[in-house]
Formats: C-alpha cells, structure tokens, sequence
C-alpha cells in the first residue's frame, strides 16, 4: 500500500507541473499536454480506488491515518479535475467569441437585418464555472482544516494512552513489589511459628523431666 500511495503522491505532484507547462504554452498547441493531464487524473483516480481496497488489510492501528493520507489524495484530485474542466471551458468560450467575432465581421447588413443580437451566455457560462472552481478550493481549505483537527485530536488521544500506559506500568511495578514483601513476610512468620514450636517442645520436655 505504501508504494502505490507514493506513486499516486508523484502522480499528483507531476500532473501540477503539466498545469504549469500548460500555462507556459498557453496561446500554443496543447492537446498533447492536457491529454497527458487527463491520462495522469485517470490513474490517479483508478489507484485511489486500488488504496480504499487495501486500506483494509492494514493493521488497525494505521488503518485511521492511512485513510486521511488518501482522502488528501482524492481531494487533490478533485482540485486538479475541476483545474482542467476551467481550462477547457475557458479555451471553449474563446473559440466561440472568435467564431463569433468572425461571423459578425463578415455578415453584411441591410436594411432587412433585424437580429444584430450578440449573445454573452458563453461568458455568464464562463463566470459560473469560474465560481464553481473557487467554491471547490474553499471547499478542499475547509476539509483540509478538518483533517488538521482530526490529527490533533488523535494526537492528545495518543498522549492520554501513553500516560494511562505509564501509570499502568508503575501501578504493577509497585504491586510486584508489594507482592514480594509479603511473601517475604509470610516466609519469615514461617520460620518464626517453627522455631517457636520447637522451643515450647523444648520447655515442655524439660519441665516432665525435672518434675519425674
């Protein structure tokens, strides 16, 4: 599981570099960059489903973090879906306003043209995916924050088991030695209740042999 999570972290660290390049190509021919985007978006999500496989065959312990790291994974994939359905949209809408602008610069007026109406849905269009892209970032800041929590907690979780640990591990060490002097005590009463047994015996045969 390890080595398919960091293959799918340098998946995800190379496709925001192809965004850069796309960025520096930009007015240029980039089918052969976002096609490659889209083959690296698609193993990234085929090996996200691979790891919510995996995740549980792993111990229990590690069961809870993994799940935060892929999570992460999948939320970065989202960002970087939505990165490149904004660039494809915005690449659409200015292909039509060049269509457009060509048809109007050739389209002959007369006085029977009536519909000289240009339309701006590809814009409004445009400003609404661009608002969904940002709600999308807001959205992966404040899941982001949530994990960050969600590690802190764990962590003062891990520190209170540690501590109870401790106080465990000092409790049965101070009953081991509790233990061991009271068996001390009772080998020595032992001796004691013997030897005390003999010397009554003693006393006892020594006064009928005086008094016979």
């Amino acid at each position: 599981m390890e080595g398919l999570y960091h293959q799918t972290n340098r998946l995800v660290i190379e496709t925001q570099q192809c965004f850069q390049k796309l960025e520096q190509n930009r007015g240029g021919n980039t089918d052969s960059i976002k096609d490659e985007i889209q083959a690296r978006i698609d193993s990234i999500t085929s090996n996200c489903e691979r790891l919510d496989i995996l995740i549980h065959k792993e111990p229990v312990s590690r069961r809870q973090n993994a799940k935060i790291r892929i999570d992460q994974l999948k939320y970065d994939n989202q960002h970087l879906q939505a990165a490149l359905r904004s660039h494809l949209n915005e690449i659409y809408r200015k292909r039509m306003e060049e269509s457009e602008r060509e048809e109007l610069l050739n389209r002959r007026f007369t006085h029977e043209t009536h519909d000289t109406t240009i339309f701006i849905d590809h814009s409004v269009q445009h400003n609404l995916s661009l608002q969904n892209a940002n709600r999308g970032v807001d959205d992966m800041l404040k899941s982001g924050s949530g994990i960050l929590d969600s590690l802190r907690s764990q962590r003062e979780s891990m520190k209170g088991a540690h501590k109870r640990l401790m106080d465990l591990a000092n409790t049965l060490g101070l009953s081991n030695t509790t233990m061991r002097l009271i068996e001390r005590r009772a080998q020595e009463d032992k001796y004691i209740l013997i030897a005390g047994m003999v010397v009554t015996c003693l006393i006892i045969m020594l006064v009928v042999i005086y008094f016979t």
